[in-house]
């Protein structure tokens, strides 16, 4: 299952990419099949046949982008969240034998070069929602179950 949530700065993050891609990469792109076009033979063509291909993965992420911007609902910071773990905070983490562990807790579009965000979906996150500071989650993972202990909650940097 996929959750639908997405934080602010995740959503203007893929609305720049989508513009990116649609005003500059893809008209870029779009030049140069033109241009290897123009030189005959495209079968035989590396510049047409590699932008071609380039064209559709670009046509294929904008696809994509659009749909998902559409589908996603924005959560946004509200100060009712002070004090306990919901969508979007950072969580510093505990386990018994004192490793530590800070990470943020966003939607799954979000996670991708990031190791400091984990998933709303991740059981991680399932666990730690609604928490507050000094509560501890049990985890379930392929090993059995883990405790963590909450030791920060905040929302901003």
């Amino acid at each position: 299952m996929r959750t639908n949530l997405i934080t602010r700065e995740g959503f203007d993050k893929l609305e720049q990419e989508l513009n990116y891609l649609w005003r500059e990469d893809r008209p870029e792109v779009t030049k140069k099949v033109t241009w290897a076009a123009s030189l005959g033979d495209r079968s035989e063509n590396a510049d047409y046949q590699y932008n071609k291909k380039r064209l559709r993965e670009i046509d294929r992420r904008v696809r994509f982008l659009r749909k998902r911007l559409e589908a996603v609902k924005v959560i946004d910071y509200s100060p009712q969240q002070d004090g306990k773990v919901f969508f979007g905070a950072w969580v510093e983490i505990e386990n018994e034998a004192g490793e530590q562990k800070t990470f943020r807790i966003v939607g799954p579009d979000e996670i991708y070069g990031h190791n400091d965000y984990i998933s709303i979906d991740s059981p991680m996150a399932r666990a730690l929602l609604s928490k507050q500071v000094d509560d501890d989650a049990v985890v379930p993972t392929p090993l059995g179950k883990k405790t963590w202990f909450i030791n920060r909650i905040r929302y901003h940097d």
